[in-house]
């Protein structure tokens, strides 16, 4: 495998405006697979559990009966570590998330009426946990988890078939109510439509592949989303303070999750840019998923050489990464000027690997650019809002004149005849 088939772009190159400028990015529906996914959809709502084992058996390879769709409501038994790292990492997501809860509240307005909101948890999610080539354990508790302290009743997970037993543990640990072996679009369309055997839910929740976020696209407006996150994706800014086999260890862990993944690497250093490079070639080889880091450093691995840290910065605000990892000096102060980016990491020694599965934040995060105008998977998602209105008869008087305003400017009679009525004599 030839391993020098990552792009490099230098400030002084005049192509370096024109590939910088392809970094900034924003996610567009492909047509081809819109189409294939909205074939899929409707075709669940008219067959229901038989198109869900239809498509098992195609592209899962898996035989499975309408009562086999939804697995036991046992919690299987896993080795120690597992066990373990499991439960630390629980306790880690539960006490980041007490502290998002959100709480009702009341006040008085200046005119005397009562306002406020009152937040209630939604009573039926859905949660894609992504299977692919790896038990995604640590998906499962950064969703479910998150649900279950938000007091959901029932939390519906769905993953491909087969079910690894460690990520049945770990969705049952999290708290999932019920588990389906169920992937792939046509998991989206059951959650969102229903069949015979998973009644449908209210949000949809979870990341997964090109057609597991085409299909959220598709079925928002019949249930909730909570975004379209796809790919994973890095973004590292790093000066002389760095390490570089950490730097290059840290890009190749999100080259690890394979297709479609973005890996990019910023520094004003010449020196620490071919250190990169070297670690890059020393690392590969060691790793077990080679296949996997072959395409994306081929086709989604960007090393960069700019001028100084500020215009590294001005690119990863245009790049908007998942993770951005800074290790330069002054990183924090830096870290405050940044608002497009999924998560931040600070220092040689904060590893995004630390964040996808013990910190405690939830590693769902925005992609494809969305940092932008998205932010991560938190517990107030899985509520819903309400505002609460209450004028007493003195404090609707003191603004009747100005609602009537309203009224008479937007042409709207009956409204203020609502208002009007309750002071007649």
């Amino acid at each position: 495998m030839n391993l020098k088939t990552w792009r490099v772009l230098r400030y002084n190159d005049p192509t370096f405006a024109r590939g910088i400028a392809g970094l900034n990015r924003h996610a567009l529906p492909d047509p081809a697979r819109a189409t294939a996914v909205a074939e899929i959809i409707a075709t669940v709502r008219n067959e229901g559990d038989d198109a869900l084992v239809k498509y098992a058996k195609q592209w899962d390879q898996v035989d499975l009966s309408h009562g086999g769709l939804m697995l036991p409501a046992r919690t299987p038994q896993v080795p120690d570590p597992v066990r373990a790292a499991v439960e630390y990492a629980l306790r880690n997501i539960r006490d980041f998330s007490k502290l998002r809860k959100p709480r009702s509240w009341s006040r008085t307005n200046r005119e005397g009426a009562l306002v406020g909101e009152k937040f209630d948890p939604l009573e039926r999610v859905g949660i894609y946990v992504p299977g692919g080539t790896a038990p995604l354990m640590s998906t499962a508790l950064m969703t479910v988890t998150l649900a279950k302290e938000a007091r959901v009743r029932e939390i519906v997970a769905v993953t491909p078939p087969p079910v690894n037993e460690t990520l049945h543990y770990a969705l049952r640990m999290a708290g999932a109510t019920e588990v389906y072996q169920v992937g792939g679009a046509q998991a989206i369309a059951a959650l969102a439509y229903g069949t015979g055997t998973i009644a449908r839910v209210q949000k949809i929740f979870g990341p997964g592949n090109a057609f597991v976020v085409e299909a959220k696209r598709q079925v928002l407006g019949a249930v909730a989303i909570d975004q379209l996150p796809g790919p994973s994706e890095i973004a590292i800014v790093a000066d002389d303070t760095a390490r570089a086999d950490f730097v290059a260890a840290d890009l190749l862990a999100q080259a690890e999750h394979g297709s479609g993944s973005q890996i990019l690497f910023l520094t004003p250093s010449a020196k620490l840019l071919a250190a990169v490079e070297s670690e890059l070639v020393k690392q590969v080889p060691k790793l077990s998923r080679g296949k996997h880091l072959a395409g994306v450093l081929e086709h989604g691995c960007t090393l960069a050489l700019v001028e100084d840290v500020g215009e590294a910065i001005g690119i990863v605000e245009d790049f908007a990464p998942e993770h951005l990892t800074l290790i330069i000096k002054d990183a924090r102060r830096w870290s405050e000027t940044i608002r497009n980016a999924g998560a931040i990491f600070i220092g040689n020694y904060s590893p995004v690997a630390a964040g996808d599965f013990i910190a405690g934040p939830s590693h769902v995060l925005p992609t494809g650019g969305a940092a932008k105008a998205f932010s991560g998977l938190t517990i107030d998602q899985f509520f819903r809002r309400t505002s609460i209105v209450e004028y007493p008869q003195r404090a609707l008087y003191r603004v009747k004149a100005h609602i009537e305003t309203f009224c008479a400017v937007e042409q709207l009679d009956a409204h203020a005849r609502s208002v009007s009525i309750r002071f007649d004599k």
